[in-house]
């Protein structure tokens, strides 16, 4: 199955880079090489551990490395610094602290990580520093002043999903199975369950221990409970065995198997195989990767001009291109003589209406005490060899996006 997933991830890259043929756009566009004095920007991921959290940082390097071909920021070129927690909490503090503190970093963008955000929330806040993050997984960050995911994250994804499955398949039980980590199991799941609650669904929720959780006696525990939907709220490489686990007992036969945006790569029907094929769904907090549009082309195009070849296309990647967008934007509107963390942070709250294809509808951040400004999903199935979208942009009904629901009020948006 390993060779299989590598010949597929050759396949699809080699038709995204036929695809993003067309020039990368981004920042002044004037082909000119920015040289004068650096803005220092930083990003945490999760790199070295259970699974690579790393595309949503590395697609915006390459983003801003087109952005410095391009003029930079009024001649200033973005000296982006990305460093690895290796999953673990006290790295991620160690790292944080040596580029807010040491490197001056201005703002950290495209961060992606399940330890960083419990260790570091108070950091950014006591110095005022805003996070545009990629990628928000566990609970904290998106219950931060200063901690911004471009993501729905875990939790809403898993909604999005129990919601299909509740109105495709009349599903009433499910199991809902997550990492074993503060803040994040509980809560990813926990959704699922305060959505279920108040909609005749009963949900349990099983935690395992990413680093080395046998896949096999997982599934058999959570088809030991007689659900009709078990969601696997896991990372991307722990889904593969899972599957993998679940087709060797048949499995599939009986009970939908879902996961969240975590799944949803180019690569990931290919690799579990046929098997699947109309019976793995995923939520998406994007547009689709293989959607026809010109932002998705300019991403692509970047991630083949500037970025690695071996990076992969996934949903994560578009959250990195959307948070280095985001804050080029926003940098060019600014004095570049200004440019400090204080100019940066004010300028990065007023946003209330940025707009782009990949996105269901405008993300705004303002002054509010935490974010999850994408809160609207879609939904795709496996069909074997690709993805077939099965679902529009819709709210996702969580509970727990109360007060979300009333800060987009106060900035005049619609649900």
């Amino acid at each position: 199955m390993y060779k299989q997933f590598l010949i597929a991830s050759v396949l699809v890259i080699a038709s995204h880079q036929a695809m993003a043929a067309e020039k990368a756009n981004c920042g002044l566009n004037n082909g000119k090489k920015a040289t004068g004095l650096p803005i220092p920007l930083g990003a945490v991921m999760g790199k070295t551990g259970p699974d690579d959290f790393s595309s949503s940082a590395a697609t915006a390097e390459a983003y801003f490395k087109c952005v410095n071909n391009n003029g930079g920021i009024q001649g200033r070129p973005i000296e982006y610094t990305i460093v690895d927690d290796q999953w673990n909490p006290e790295v991620a503090a160690q790292l944080a602290s040596k580029l807010v503190q040491d490197r001056k970093v201005v703002a950290m963008v495209g961060s992606a990580s399940f330890v960083e955000c419990g260790a570091n929330a108070k950091l950014y806040e006591q110095a005022g520093i805003m996070v545009i993050a990629g990628v928000g997984v566990p609970r904290e960050c998106f219950q931060s002043k200063n901690y911004v995911p471009m993501n729905a994250g875990p939790r809403l994804a898993a909604t999005t999903v129990a919601m299909y499955a509740k109105q495709r398949y009349k599903s009433k039980k499910f199991v809902c199975i997550a990492p074993n980590i503060p803040g994040l199991g509980e809560w990813a799941c926990g959704g699922v369950t305060a959505w279920g609650a108040k909609n005749g669904v009963v949900s349990e929720t099983i935690l395992i221990d990413p680093g080395s959780a046998d896949a096999s006696s997982v599934i058999l525990q959570a088809s030991s409970k007689n659900p009709d939907v078990i969601i696997l709220n896991l990372p991307k490489g722990l889904l593969t065995p899972m599957l993998g686990a679940a087709e060797q007992q048949n499995l599939g036969k009986k009970i939908k198997f879902l996961a969240p945006a975590s799944g949803y790569s180019v690569e990931l029907p290919k690799a579990i195989g046929p098997y699947w094929k109309d019976n793995f769904d995923v939520a998406l907090e994007f547009q689709p990767i293989d959607a026809n549009t010109a932002e998705n082309k300019n991403w692509l195009a970047i991630l083949n001009q500037y970025g690695n070849k071996k990076d992969p296309r996934d949903t994560f990647s578009q959250a990195g291109y959307l948070a280095a967008k985001l804050t080029t934007e926003t940098l060019l509107k600014l004095d570049p003589a200004k440019i400090n963390r204080a100019t940066v942070t004010e300028a990065l709250r007023q946003i209330s209406d940025f707009k782009s294809e990949l996105l269901c509808r405008p993300f705004y951040i303002g002054t509010g005490k935490r974010h999850n400004a994408n809160n609207f999903s879609r939904v795709a199935t496996s069909t074997g060899s690709s993805w077939a979208v099965r679902s529009e942009c819709s709210a996702v009904l969580d509970p727990e996006l109360a007060d979300i629901y009333q800060n987009e009020l106060q900035l005049g948006l619609k649900r």
